[in-house]
């Protein structure tokens, strides 16, 4: 069941087989059937989850009551309400799982001992948050200089696999569109 996260550690990070396997041996498994909510808005994040099988996401609720995905993690990806986890607070997002999933999760302690512990995972961890904030302002970008057609374009390019296994409500939450404006471009 770890196989796919230790070559996904693997891929970005170099480290030895016995740092490996002291990490991987702290992801313990967790299956989250689908909408089953992973963690609420208002509670403090404290699961890191890396989806073996299955579908992921982090979201918010606007004040006019709609949602807005922030983030989708399909197999072989990492997920969590991450300024959450890092801070302690309490989450201004939800994760919740699309699909019936198969998820591997560390908690907070167990993640900052290995830090403190092997430098590898500290080298991963910093990875880690260059691609949350390349990910983000990347999409932040989109949002402001990009229509709807050329971000569903883009999107099409870059993650078919959402557009194949995610509903239009969850797809248009992702691209900031209304599902009419979603099924005009998949028309098209």
């Amino acid at each position: 069941m770890h196989e796919q996260l230790k070559r996904y550690i693997q891929l970005n990070i170099s480290i030895p087989n016995d740092a490996l396997d002291k990490i991987v041996s702290h992801f313990k498994p967790l299956t989250a059937k689908k909408n089953a909510i992973l963690l609420s808005q208002g509670e403090t994040c404290n699961k890191l989850y890396f989806v073996n099988k299955g579908c992921i996401r982090t979201y918010y609720i606007t004040g006019q009551g709609h949602e807005k995905s922030r983030f989708i993690a399909l197999e072989g990806m990492i997920a969590t309400s991450l300024t959450s986890f890092i801070s302690q607070q309490p989450s201004f997002e939800f994760v919740d799982a699309l699909e019936d999933s198969e998820l591997l999760f560390i908690n907070h302690a167990n993640f900052y001992k290995l830090i403190n512990d092997l430098p590898e995972w500290g080298e991963f961890y910093a990875k880690l948050l260059e691609f949350a904030y390349i990910y983000q302002n990347k999409k932040i970008e989109e949002l402001v200089t990009l229509s709807a057609g050329e971000r569903y374009a883009i999107l099409m390019k870059e993650h078919p696999g959402y557009i194949r296994r995610l509903s239009n409500k969850v797809l248009a939450s992702y691209l900031d569109i209304t599902q009419e404006t979603l099924s005009r471009l998949k028309s098209k």
